[in-house]
Order: structure tokens, then sequence, then C-alpha cells
């Protein structure tokens, strides 16, 4: 890369110094060195057997033992592996590779997604700061810390959009909204590459919306929504420089995504142009048969192949099996040779070989320790979202008097973390309990009590005990966990509550009649209506990390104010979802948000209003801020214009603060009916006391396209609204025009 940038620079000054003279073009750097990469690629190809060419489509998991493996790679029949961190293991399969006729440089894979030893918060609470660049410094710093062990490759960012908390990987994405986890795909993707690894963007398409929230279940998704909603993060991440797409488990309208030719080839490959390696998930190409497209392993091979897979994760089947397709006629010798060029140009573009035109990869010098402490405690500070404070209970300040901190989870280390090196000592981990103590003010005291017998409050531990500690507090803060298995791949959940007993809990401590500061750690949305009637103020910390525990106690003593905002809608009950705030308006709209319906025959419920418990872009500071003079630029633009918005945000409370500054856009009238609100930008501004800024933000006509039945974009002209504030129920309002060509 650095290459590449002098290269450029270069030429860009060659050409500014040559502007009136009419030399013969030349070549940009980066074509020459795409041109040379192929002219390497084709070479290396005409060398190759089947057996080898096969080899790099071969991406199996570590095995114990290991010995085949090994002499595979030495005979030239594994490409790529994952989960090797041992560094003695790692040094083996080098080795190997070394050993070979050819000597192909391997990709080695981990799930490095925001863990390797320091946690960074999940990257759901990432996506809650409403800052790119902060995941952008979380992701380059997690690689940089995995890079040392060898791993070339996370298998992140996920990019998945879901409105449907049930499904438990929302945890490793950004929410609902496309616009929104656009801006995180490039910054992960970006970030994670920086610090030294490729990275595979997943899972391509469709996984966050299976039905029912089951993980793995099947999607039913229009061509447009498909465009409009899915396919946005994937954009995103492809021109951020993503090396690898993996392809998702589930079907996509009856067919797995694994064998969808339409998907991976037309869409992927060449529609959207990428022109990296396309990878199977986990054993997706033999679950083929499971699906019932497939007769048996051999015919998943052949089919997840022409679909347009790559490399065959964990299944061996193409390693079993493309040898006899090939010679049966099944799948070309071309095929073949076009898929394993796609595996060596970017094992060229990464910098694997020693002969790599854009220069040999280098391992970047590992982060100090305190480096990735602070960066982590960050994006922690900035991910908590403040959902309610009722009479500005928070933060803890000397008038609080005696503080009562309940819950065993206030005095664990559990980072809920993804820890794939179990060889790595886990880092020391501050408790809520120490942070809360060191940072307690002078004449401030601090009860505590352990309350449930686990962090996640599944039973109880001297429940008489915690109330009575409560008795004795004039204020009761109480860490509640979502059960600690929850969150994450293959744990759907249908009940959206705290786990155990932990709401039994809080009844007892709203007994005690003391306010409530309610900490849910989480890792995804819950329906927390009835709790958050039942206390004063209600915080989400997410799954924090190991700063998380410090972070937190920073913003309840009033160090810092909250500053997050939510990516995803919280439902008032588990019978909303999927909920989304970019719903499409329907014929009979509710027109409040009052069970008084005053008509039946309108779209919502009749024992639960319509509308979300808290909407997506929600949260609070422990200051105000006010919305005004918001302006656009021109009344109407062509087509292929653009328009400036403008809106004044003042902090017009007594405390310094971060504001999310939200602009959505609804279309009126169109051929299709259109959301009713739209996000088409976002700026996070830091305001003192008093303080007033203007924001800016420039609306293109193409940024309000749509996409019609076979895909395409369209901009149609009409009038638009225009809504500016802190959630997706901003009310200041305006309007302007696309018009007609």
């Amino acid at each position: 890369m650095r290459l590449r940038l002098i290269l450029l620079t270069l030429l860009t000054c060659f050409s500014s110094a040559t502007a009136h003279s009419t030399p013969s073009p030349s070549p940009s750097p980066a074509r020459a060195i795409a041109s040379e990469i192929d002219a390497k690629v084709s070479a290396l190809l005409a060398r190759m057997t089947l057996e080898e060419k096969i080899g790099q489509l071969n991406f199996p998991s570590l095995a114990f033992p290991h010995d085949a493996q090994l002499e595979a790679v030495r005979r030239g029949r594994i490409g790529a592996m994952l989960n090797v961190v041992n560094p003695d293991h790692m040094r083996d399969f080098q080795a190997a590779m070394a050993q070979s006729r050819l000597k192909i440089p391997m990709l080695f894979a981990l799930d490095a997604i925001y863990a390797f030893r320091i946690a960074f918060p999940a990257p759901i609470a990432w996506a809650a700061t409403w800052r790119p660049e902060l995941a952008q410094r979380a992701a380059e710093l997690v690689a940089l810390e995995t890079a040392q062990t060898g791993i070339n490759l996370t298998f992140g960012p996920m990019v998945d959009i879901s409105r449907d908390p049930r499904w438990g990987r929302v945890i490793e994405g950004a929410g609902e909204d496309p616009f929104l986890a656009a801006a995180f795909a490039s910054a992960r993707v970006t970030g994670y590459r920086k610090g030294g690894l490729a990275t595979s963007a997943k899972h391509f398409v469709g996984y966050g919306a299976p039905e029912g929230g089951r993980d793995y279940n099947g999607a039913q998704i229009s061509a447009a929504e498909l465009f409009d909603r899915y396919i946005p993060p994937f954009q995103a991440a492809i021109a951020a420089g993503t090396e690898t797409v993996m392809a998702s488990f589930n079907t996509v309208n009856g067919i797995p995504v694994t064998a969808n030719q339409w998907l991976l080839s037309d869409v992927l490959k060449n529609r959207l142009g990428f022109d990296g390696i396309v990878m199977s998930d986990f054993a997706a190409v033999t679950e083929l048969v499971n699906h019932g497209v497939a007769a048996d392993h051999a015919d998943a091979a052949r089919k997840a192949f022409n679909a347009g897979i790559d490399l065959d994760m964990a299944g061996q089947a193409y390693d079993r099996y493309l040898g006899d397709a090939i010679a049966g006629g099944r799948v070309s010798t071309a095929q073949i040779d076009a898929a394993v060029r796609r595996v060596l140009t970017v094992k060229y573009r990464m910098g694997l070989f020693a002969d790599s035109p854009g220069g040999v990869r280098k391992i970047p010098a590992r982060p100090k320790e305190e480096a990735v402490r602070k960066a982590a405690r960050e994006v922690a500070r900035e991910s908590f979202v403040l959902l309610k404070n009722s009479g500005a209970t928070l933060p803890i300040t000397p008038k609080s008097g005696t503080v009562a901190l309940i819950g065993a989870a206030a005095i664990a280390t559990n980072d809920h973390s993804w820890y794939g090196p179990a060889l790595l000592e886990k880092p020391k981990t501050e408790t809520l309990l120490d942070a809360l103590k060191a940072r307690m003010g002078r004449g401030q005291s601090l009860l505590f009590a352990e309350g449930f017998a686990d962090p996640c409050g599944l039973a109880f531990k001297d429940k008489a005990g915690a109330v009575a500690t409560a008795k004795a507090a004039d204020l009761v803060v109480l860490m509640a966990a979502e059960d600690c298995v929850a969150s994450g791949e293959g744990v759907s959940r249908t009940d959206l509550g705290l786990s155990g007993v932990q709401e039994e809990m809080l009844d007892a401590l709203v007994a005690a009649g003391k306010p409530i500061v309610l900490i849910v750690d989480t890792g995804r949305p819950l329906a927390l209506a009835d709790v958050s009637a039942k206390v004063a103020t209600l915080m989400v910390t997410w799954h924090p990390g190991t700063e998380g525990r410090a972070a937190l106690a920073e913003i309840l003593t009033g160090q810092y104010a909250p500053s997050g905002k939510l990516p995803m809608t919280f439902p008032r009950s588990v019978g909303q979802v999927p909920i989304s705030y970019s719903d499409l308006p329907t014929s009979r709209p509710m027109t409040g948000d009052d069970h008084s319906f005053g008509d039946r025959y309108t779209t919502g419920y009749i024992d639960e209003r319509p509308t979300p418990l808290y909407p997506f872009g929600h949260g609070l500071s422990y200051t105000t801020f006010e919305y005004s003079h918001l302006e656009i630029s021109a009344p109407r633009m062509g087509r292929g214009g653009k328009v400036e918005v403008r809106v004044d945000v003042t902090n017009t409370g007594m405390r310094s603060g971060q504001e999310v500054v939200q602009l959505y856009t609804r279309q009126l009238v169109a051929a299709r009916s259109r959301p009713l609100r739209e996000l088409k930008g976002f700026e996070k501004v830091a305001l003192k006391p008093g303080q007033r800024r203007t924001v800016r933000f420039v609306l293109n006509a193409a940024d309000l396209a749509y996409h019609d039945d076979d895909g395409k974009p369209v901009i149609e002209p009409g009038k638009f609204d225009v809504f500016v504030g802190g959630s997706a129920a901003a009310d200041l309002e305006s309007s302007f025009e696309i018009a007609a060509d």
C-alpha cells in the first residue's frame, strides 16, 4: 500500500507539471500493479496441476491430530486454514507450505472480530457510538494484536442488517439501518486492513432476516428490498477493499445462498463488481444436502462451485469431489482456473508472495497494551445508551447520598468476547464495584450486595440481604445482564425480557421505595416496557469488553456524559418484532400512540401501542439539546443535483455533552410505497453549555434513489420531506423537490 501511495503521488506531481504538454498516456500505478499481478498469476496457473488448483480452493479447519493436514499442505492440497493460532502449529504449517512444490502462501483465518486479547465492546456497541472513526480504530487494534500470530485474515466484519432482536447475531453487526451499517462496514474493513488483516464481509446476503428470528432459517426478500436494505453495507465493504466475501448459510426465497448463482455470480461478482474471493461459511457446501437441493456431497460441491463459491470452508467437498466433476464434464477447467485466479490474485494483493508487485506483507508492530486499553475504553464510553433518566437521577453526585450497588455482574470480569486463542492469558479486567469505588467522591458511601448467584441473574444469592442493602441507601444501582450464553450465533430467543430472576429482584428493590438506576448488559435490544416503567433511570451498556466497567464508572459518576444512540429499535413487546423505524406507510395508519385508537380498523395492535419503546437513534445525555433554523439550500434540484441541509444545534443544559445529529428523508409520492423515514446523514458533535453549532449535510439526488423489482436504481421526481433531530422521531421538518428533467 505504501508503494502504491508513493507511485500515485509521483504520478500526480508529474501530471501537474506537464498539464500543457501532450505526452502519450501512461498507465496508472494501480493498473500497472494489477497488470503485473495478472501476469504472475497466469504464469503460476500454467505451472499448476489440477490437484494443486483444487487445493487452492480447499479451506479446512485445524484438526487434531493434524499430521494428515500438514502432508496435504506439502502436496499442495490445502490453500487456506482456519483456527491455526498456536505459534507451534503456525510454524508447522508454514514449514509444510515451504516444502510444497510451488510454495504458494496460505491464508490463515480466525474470528478475530472484536477481541484477540483485549476485548473491545461488541460490534453492535461500536454502531451505538455513531462514530465510524472509533470503529475503524478498534478494528485496527484488534487486527494488530491478531496479526502477530501469523493470522492474515479475519472473518469480519459482519454487515448483516437485522430488524429482529430475537436473532442472536445482531451483536456482531451495526443494527437495522443500511445507511448506518454501510458507514460502519467501510470503517471496519479499513481498520482491519490497516492493522494487517485481510477481511471477509459476511454473510452475503439476507442472513440477518431469518423468519421467526431463528438462526439459519430461510428469508423471503424481494429484489427491491434486497438492494435497498441488505446490499448497501456489502457495497461499502467492497468499496473499502474487502478481500473476501462470505456467503450466508440460509435460503433466500427458497434457494440456499451457497448454491444461488444469481446472488453470488450475477449480483455479487458481476453487478457489484467484486473480484475477490467468495467463500462458503463453515461446512455450508455440504449442508446443501440438509437444505434438500443436493443429493449428496458430490452434488453439493458441483452446485456450490457453479453458483460462484470459490473457497469451500470446512466442508472438504471440493477436495474430494471437484476432480470427478471436472472429469465428468459437470465443471469445466476454465471455471476452476477462474476461481483459482481469484484466490491467487488476492494472495498477491495481500503481499503474501515474495515477489508481490505491491510489496511484501509486513506484520505491523505489536500495539502497546495501554493504547489498546485506552481505545477500548473510549469505544465503551461512547457506546452506552441512556434510555431514560427521570429527575436527573444520574450522574451520581454528593447529593445522591449513599449508593447501593446490587448484582453479581458488578463483580464479574466476563468480557462476552470470542477468545479463539485459549492459550492467551486473560487480561486484567476491573470490576464495576472496584471502578466505582475508585471514582466516588469524598463523603460518598457505596454499599454492595451480590444478590444473584451468577452474573446473569439466573438464581438468587441472599435476596433479602440485597433488599436490606437497598433500604440502607438513598440510591440503588442494579446491574443486570442478559443470559451469559444468549448472544451470538445459534442463540435465538422468544423471550426478550431480563433473564433468570432479575426482574423479580427488581420488583423487590422497587418495593424498598428508593430511586433505581438499572444498568443492562446485553448483546441485543430487549423488550423492557414493564421494566422501564419501574425505574428512574435505564441505561444499556451492551457487552462492553475489558475496559467496559471502568468506562461505566466514569459515566455513572459524571466524569463523562453518555452519548450513545440506539442502532436498533427497542420494542415494547416481542409481538412487535421484526420492528424498524423505516416501515412503509399503510392504507390505514394510526394517528396516535395510544391504545384508545378511536378506530379499530387501523394498523396496530389491540393489546399494545404500535410504536417502539425507544426508537432507532434514541439516546439521552446529562444535558439537553435544541434544534433550530433548519434550512435547505434550494427548494428543488434535478436528478443529477444536490442540496445542502443546515441546522443549528444548541446545548441548552448545564453540562458539556455530545449529540448525534440525524437527518432523515421521506419521499411522499412514488411509483411504489416508500419508507416513512430513511436515515441519510449523521454527525456526532461535542458542545459546551450554551454552545451552538451549525451542522451541514449534503443530499445528492442519487442518495434518494430506490430500487425497482429488477434491482435497478430509480431516482423519481417529486417532493421529499426532511426531518432533523436526535432520533428517528425527529420533528424539525422542511422539504424540497426533485424536479423532472
